[in-house]
């Protein structure tokens, strides 16, 4: 049994004794957020040691990259080499691994993206970028996930404005891109969707717009997967959001009426479908899995009548608990927005007040 191997028998020990507790909703926001619209700060990832990375836009519309260690009272703040410092550039941050390798990407100054990796204290940056990127406006490399191993699952955008995902391995000097057969767009899910084993959960769309997902696996080969229920015009279809070290997959699909609804994929193909009570019922609307942890707790979001959206959490053993951080705004995009758990079913993610200013938040069960 390796370590890596080992890793996953043991959280599964300790994931056991630390569901008893009750829930505990804190808020952070980053030094240097903004406090203007669409400004502030988001919580996009947590490691077993309860280490949170992600971006705070300060209040000149500037990305940075931020670690916490929950209950998030001090932080560290970092900027990749390179990164632009004018309006929506800068460093953001999707993930790191229980190792504590930090991963994202950073717009230049000439909005072309780049992906990094790096770890605490921050002052070492690979810069990562997969041959055959564009150097155009929103072109370039963009790492969204590592895993144990320090594997790093993406995507880039070429010349064409195409995309196509990518894997890389330490130290980062030889990339394998893919594409699923009969993709014309690629993307991979951002923080949890590369596995122990190297497989890659994501979202393909075809040429009729239409979106499909896929797993690729360590040797190159791949498995399409779409709902029953899922709309076959373009933007609706199957959406892969995140994929646990066991090969279970969490995401939404689209159907006729553009409405999201949840599920969750077994390593065999069995897919169980949900909805949370009180989800709205039109276009945008429903229910938006975002990540799944080692035992299949499933942290997202549920969009209501409103616009507004909400948390919740779904378990394959105890149903499905809504949540909500205080002081949420009410209106169309605003609430509490959860990105990802972690091995002990600490979540965390980012609120938005009445304001459309962002803040950090940290649910433990």
């Amino acid at each position: 049994m390796n370590r890596l191997q080992l890793w996953k028998v043991v959280s599964v020990v300790l994931l056991a004794g630390g569901l008893a507790s009750a829930q505990h909703i804190t808020s952070f926001s980053a030094p240097g957020g903004g406090t203007g619209f669409d400004q502030g700060t988001g919580g996009f990832d947590i490691n077993p040691q309860g280490a949170v990375v992600g971006s705070f836009h300060d209040d000149n519309n500037v990305f940075h990259g931020f670690q916490c260690i929950a209950p998030c009272n001090t932080f560290s703040e970092y900027n990749a080499p390179g990164a632009g410092t004018a309006a929506n550039q800068g460093t953001i941050t999707f993930g790191n691994n229980l190792f504590g390798e930090t991963v994202g990407f950073y717009v230049d100054a000439n909005n072309v993206a780049h992906g990094f990796a790096t770890e605490y204290p921050f002052r070492n940056f690979t810069s990562l970028n997969v041959p055959g990127a564009g150097t155009g406006a929103n072109q370039g490399t963009f790492a969204g996930n590592v895993n144990p191993g320090g594997e790093i699952a993406g995507y880039w955008v070429d010349a064409n404005n195409v995309s196509h995902g990518f894997v890389s391995y330490p130290p980062y000097r030889n990339y394998t891109s893919f594409d699923p057969p009969g993709s014309v767009n690629t993307f991979t899910a951002v923080a949890t969707s590369l596995n122990l084993e190297g497989t890659v959960a994501g979202t393909y769309f075809d040429a009729n717009g239409v979106a499909h997902g896929y797993l690729r696996y360590a040797n190159g080969s791949f498995t399409e997967f779409n709902v029953t229920g899922a709309g076959t015009g373009a933007n609706q279809g199957t959406e892969s959001e995140s994929l646990s070290d066991f090969g279970v997959v969490a995401g939404n699909y689209i159907d006729s009426n553009n409405v999201n609804h949840g599920f969750v994929r077994s390593p065999s193909g069995e897919i169980t479908t949900f909805d949370v009570a009180g989800a709205g019922t039109g276009a945008g609307q429903g229910t938006v899995p975002e990540g799944i942890n080692l035992l299949g707790l499933v942290a997202g979001m549920w969009v209501d009548a409103n616009g507004a959206n909400h948390g919740f959490v779904w378990t394959p053993w105890g149903g499905i608990t809504k949540f909500d951080v205080p002081g949420i705004g009410t209106g169309a995009n605003q609430g509490t927005e959860p990105a990802t758990p972690n091995v002990f079913g600490v979540i965390t993610g980012q609120w938005v007040d009445e304001n459309n200013v962002h803040y950090g938040f940290l649910r433990t069960p």
